[in-house]
């Protein structure tokens, strides 16, 4: 299953425009993630979230829909890196979940205060 795995992690980064270097960060973390794997690897047989492990109370949807909200915000202000590209926004979903391991409080915080919805003097 590991290499599998890696092969898909190796296919999302190539699809979502990163580079080598990357792949193999990104990679490591995984590895040392026991948690966040089991949540790529039943991704990658399903094709669908399993949820059961959370970071200070949030999953990688909880994770993914925050980030969602962003991309919408981008698109408003007319960035779209990400229009036509879901395999970037799973990768990226899997990547804040592993940085938020490392940071819980940073991107509680971030998740809790910074929306992608625009209101009148946001950009102020």
């Amino acid at each position: 299953m590991e290499e599998r795995a890696y092969q898909w992690a190796r296919a999302l980064c190539y699809y979502a425009g990163e580079d080598e270097a990357f792949l193999e960060g990104f990679w490591q973390r995984m590895t040392q993630s026991e948690g966040v794997y089991r949540e790529f690897t039943y991704y990658l047989e399903h094709q669908n979230f399993l949820c059961a492990y959370k970071v200070a109370g949030y999953s990688v949807v909880d994770i993914m829909v925050w980030q969602m909200d962003h991309f919408k915000a981008q698109m408003d202000r007319g960035k779209d890196d990400m229009k036509s590209n879901g395999d970037k926004m799973l990768l990226m979903a899997f990547d804040t979940m592993l940085n938020m391991e490392r940071e819980p409080a940073r991107y509680v915080d971030l998740m809790q205060t910074e929306t992608g919805t625009d209101y009148e003097g946001k950009y102020v």
